[in-house]
């Protein structure tokens, strides 16, 4: 079977309220603006910006932000086929506030994590090239069983994995069970997008760049790409190749929301065109770089030189 899907990225989709202002805590935002958000999605339209093909499987109430959701999506020109919209639930939201660094925030999930192995159909998985999620749908039940499921039936299909594993305490109380989560999931041989704070959150104390890589490929990945914020990103990857980019030099015009998932969109981009690792994490960095000189959503369509 042709593989015409580029990505199929499946998870949270919710409505993201960012502060308006520049403030580090929630407790001092005073007014929030709407924006369309949730890693997985909003990985998804960054590829569609730079002409991927992109199916999303992900759940949001039938009311008017998923109404909205939706609506932002389908602008952008992505497959939304897989969406379900849930009577039941409500639309998960995501206060945060705008910082320059990691903002603080508050999730109200509500629909999101209703995502159902039946969602993850055998014959779009055939027809993908990456299969892609987050540390975020995998912290609840019944979206951990369906899209660890839907993963294993990917891998055997000789689809690629991906994963950030942008792992909070907050979203997933149980350490222990999300290290098994994730361990599970490396062994399927992914791609893994992991930043300092995830590791050390993973881990539970302050951990050296080397054994954190280490640990992840130890446990079958196929590649770690760490990012350092400022002073760039590494890549290890498990036939023992170490690449190390400075980030690319910007002047922060919004905040830091998004740049991670920006960053990772560019890494699979170059990764989907045939790039070298090298050229997969420069164009990674240009990307987060783009992403940081912007406020608010980036351009409909994106061509990066």
């Amino acid at each position: 079977m042709q593989r015409d899907i580029d990505i199929i990225v499946v998870g949270e989709l919710l409505v993201d309220l960012i502060g308006h202002e520049l403030r580090d805590e929630i407790f001092r935002t005073h007014s929030f603006r709407r924006f369309q958000g949730g890693s997985p999605a909003n990985l998804g339209a960054n590829l569609r910006r730079l002409g991927k093909q992109v199916h999303v499987i992900a759940s949001v109430g039938k009311d008017g932000m998923g109404e909205y959701l939706i609506h932002e999506l389908e602008k952008l020109g992505l497959d939304t086929s897989g969406i379900k919209e849930r009577e039941e639930f409500p639309t998960s939201l995501v206060l945060l506030s705008r910082s320059h660094g990691t903002p603080d925030f508050i999730a109200y999930r509500e629909a999101d994590h209703y995502i159902f192995s039946a969602d993850i159909e055998n014959d779009t998985l055939e027809r993908a090239k990456l299969f892609h999620t987050t540390c975020f749908a995998l912290s609840r039940q019944p979206s951990q069983h369906a899209i660890m499921d839907g993963a294993r039936r990917a891998s055997s299909l000789g689809v690629q994995l991906s994963i950030d594993l942008n792992y909070a305490p907050s979203i997933w109380p149980d350490n222990m069970e999300a290290r098994h989560v994730i361990q599970s999931y490396c062994e399927l041989s992914p791609f893994v997008k992991v930043s300092q704070d995830d590791c050390e959150r993973i881990f539970q104390r302050k951990i050296d760049n080397e054994e954190a890589c280490s640990r992840f490929l130890d446990w079958g990945a196929k590649l770690v790409c760490l990012t350092l914020g400022k002073h760039g990103s590494m890549l290890w990857t498990d036939k023992g190749e170490r690449i190390s980019v400075p980030a690319s030099e910007v002047k922060v015009m919004g905040d830091a929301t998004g740049a991670g998932d920006a960053y990772w969109s560019g890494f699979l981009n170059a990764w989907l065109d045939n790039k070298n690792w090298k050229n997969c994490v420069k164009t990674a960095s240009k990307m987060a770089a783009l992403k940081l000189s912007i406020d608010g959503p980036l351009p409909e369509k994106v061509i990066l030189e």
